[in-house]
């Protein structure tokens, strides 16, 4: 597996990038939010987290800027089912992965369904199928929550518990408001009695 490839660029279009490394130069499909993060020119160094996809007929090598943005592209592609890598580039490239996390957690089907090459249902089923794997803590310091870190950490471990994000927030929402200074193992406990 090819996880990562740094070297000058070859070749730089809006959707793939030509980059050197030992001697080879490397294809890869980027999102367009990778390549305006980059700004590659011909001749320029960049450093490409990758993901390597291989299918019966072709393997392609899928290149991001950041760690954040190819695991949106992993969750993307194996936990929601029938969306392959071209739609998850699509996504990266049609939203900032902050948005798109923030859409997930809010349930904003509306603004999802509006990048291109995603219709309602994909977008319904990318909300249904990610809710709870997608932006826990980025949510809960969105929101600027009183709870800080313990009640990340509380959040955290009733999902490892196996409860669902929704049930989980509901009853912290109200430990936090009986005991507002409770630390995590407090929280913990009175989220587990109420559910």
């Amino acid at each position: 597996m090819i996880a990562r490839v740094r070297g000058p660029v070859l070749e730089a279009l809006p959707n793939r990038l030509v980059v050197e490394a030992g001697g080879i130069g490397y294809q890869v499909t980027v999102p367009l939010s990778t390549f305006d993060k980059l700004n590659p020119r011909e001749g320029s160094e960049v450093k490409l987290l990758t993901y390597l996809h291989i299918r019966e007929t072709a393997q392609v090598l899928y290149g991001f800027a950041t760690a954040e943005e190819r695991d949106v592209f992993l969750l993307l592609i194996e936990r929601v089912s029938g969306i392959g890598p071209a739609i998850a580039m699509a996504v990266l490239s049609g939203m900032p992965v902050d948005r798109f996390k923030g859409c997930v957690v809010e349930g904003d089907i509306a603004a999802l369904a509006t990048i291109k090459g995603l219709g309602k249902k994909t977008a319904e089923r990318i909300v249904l199928e990610l809710k709870d794997k997608v932006g826990v803590t980025a949510a809960w310091e969105a929101r600027g929550e009183k709870a800080g870190a313990p009640g990340r950490d509380a959040e955290l471990a009733l999902l490892a518990l196996g409860y669902k994000q929704a049930e989980a927030r509901k009853v912290l929402r109200k430990a936090l408001e009986e005991s507002p200074e409770a630390g995590a193992d407090e929280l913990i406990r009175l989220a587990l009695r109420a559910l």
